[in-house]
């Protein structure tokens, strides 16, 4: 999948699917996060075998990674990942980071709006996303694309500097967000083409 999309300010940007030859775009898109930013992320994405890992073990019948290039590198990546088994079928986690240059101007609407069109693709009914309580504005963003705080798990897991957060489970069912994103690009400049 490859697409080339405007953003509001008239930008255009192109989302396309990760790939096995990105590892050196990625890793230098998660290098120049701010480090506030990346001190919230799973994984110390600033060590090289950890990006290369999540790259080399997608497995396309669960994970799809998504990338957003302009200028030829990385300025925002999303990933959903389909829980797949038992409890979890119809189940999907969604992920998404923009450069902070590219924040504010809808782009991570315009790569929330793709990963739901993956996510109905799949069959998925309810996506989660799981953030650290200290995230006050990846919380606000969810909540403005449909997603309510269904739990919070006190001191259940530990930033890139070693300190305890704890962790907030948002969830939105897919149809409440389709009505949501409806509503958020209706309201909206963004010129989207499907």
């Amino acid at each position: 999948m490859e697409k080339t999309v405007a953003l509001k300010d008239g930008t255009e940007v192109t989302i396309r699917d990760m790939g096995p030859d990105d590892v050196q775009r990625s890793f230098d898109f998660f290098a120049e996060l701010p480090k506030e930013d990346r001190k919230y992320l799973r994984v110390d994405v600033t060590r090289w075998e950890f990006v290369e890992r999540r790259i080399h073990d997608i497995d396309p019948a669960r994970v799809r990674r998504l990338m957003v290039i302009h200028d030829d590198e990385v300025v925002a990546d999303g990933a959903l990942e389909l829980e797949g088994h038992g409890w979890g079928d119809n189940i999907a986690e969604i992920r998404l980071i923009v450069s902070e240059t590219f924040q504010r101007r809808g782009l991570g609407l315009l790569l929330a709006r793709e990963l739901y069109f993956i996510a109905a693709e799949a069959k998925v009914d309810r996506i989660v996303a799981r953030m650290m309580r200290p995230q006050v504005g990846a919380q606000r963003i969810m909540k403005r694309l449909g997603f309510h705080d269904e739990f919070l798990i006190p001191e259940h897991v530990r930033d890139q500097d070693g300190n305890w957060q704890d962790m907030i489970i948002m969830r939105c069912n897919l149809e409440d967000l389709w009505k949501e994103m409806e509503g958020v690009f209706e309201g909206s400049d963004i010129r989207w083409h499907r």
